[in-house]
């Protein structure tokens, strides 16, 4: 089928849907793709597929959906109380699921793009800076007093730098291979592990401890909703402050240990 009549077709079956827009190569991606999708998203996306290829809507259209659904994860959070981080943890999970979504029409309708790429990018980017923000508006509480309340709102700032630097380390290694005519990194963990030594030994050791994945606006919300369940027992805003609080610590060492095992992998060597 050429490229025109594939854009122009729709799936007979979700079994054939499934088949051309989740191979084995998409599936199988370690960094890519986030547990959430590998658990259950990837079970559910194709129903969400079906329906958008029966509208006109593109693929980076679908992204554009994604971006919004982001940004009202962390407004969400904005809503004082358990409810507002109740919603927050909803609308992260149906921003994970129209992510996968995107991709699933751009492969079935042959539209992938880097543009497409590029606004996936602006979506994660730009959800993971804003919850921690809205993270640091909770903790601060209503009504904002000044300047007392800035505290927090300016760790939470801090915080939500050191997750955008996090993210954009790996883009790094992309721009720092192609600048230097490597061809595009394999996403296997023989390409992404230390080489040995004590680097691989700590990496190895992070599993277990794996606070480095607390990061994700997936993960985010979880912690915001945590907080609301523990602070209707301890009390807020203490609790929200806590949690803000430690998050950025241990953010920066999360970003750290990332910079020392890029370094040390075989990623940024000729």
């Amino acid at each position: 089928m050429s490229q025109a009549g594939q854009a122009a077709a729709r799936p007979t079956s979700i079994a054939e849907l499934r088949a051309v827009t989740q191979p084995p190569e998409v599936r199988s991606r370690r960094n890519a793709e986030h547990w959430t999708a590998s658990l259950y998203l990837r079970n559910l996306s194709p129903y969400l597929t079906w329906v958008l290829l029966k509208t006109s809507i593109s693929a980076n259209g679908v992204t554009g959906l994604m971006i919004l659904v982001g940004w009202s994860t962390a407004a969400a959070l904005l809503i004082p109380g358990i409810w507002g981080a109740l919603l927050a943890v909803v609308l992260g999970q149906l921003q994970m699921l129209v992510d996968c979504s995107d991709g699933e029409v751009a492969r079935w309708r042959r539209t992938s793009s880097p543009a497409g790429v590029f606004l996936d990018k602006v979506g994660h980017y730009t959800t993971e800076a804003l919850i921690p923000l809205a993270l640091g508006i909770r903790a601060a509480a209503y009504p904002i007093e000044l300047p007392g309340d800035f505290l927090w709102t300016t760790i939470a700032a801090l915080l939500a730098l050191v997750i955008v630097l996090n993210k954009a380390l790996n883009d790094m290694v992309h721009v720092a291979r192609a600048n230097a005519g490597l061809p595009k990194l394999a996403d296997t963990h023989g390409e992404t592990a230390p080489r040995g030594g004590l680097i691989a030994k700590l990496r190895k050791a992070a599993r277990f401890v794996p606070f480095h994945r607390l990061y994700h606006s997936v993960e985010l919300t979880l912690i915001a909703f945590a907080a609301a369940l523990v602070g209707l027992v301890a009390g807020q805003p203490l609790v929200d402050r806590v949690v803000v609080a430690a998050l950025l610590p241990l953010a920066v060492l999360s970003l750290f240990g990332h910079f020392v095992a890029i370094m040390a992998s075989r990623r940024v060597r000729a």
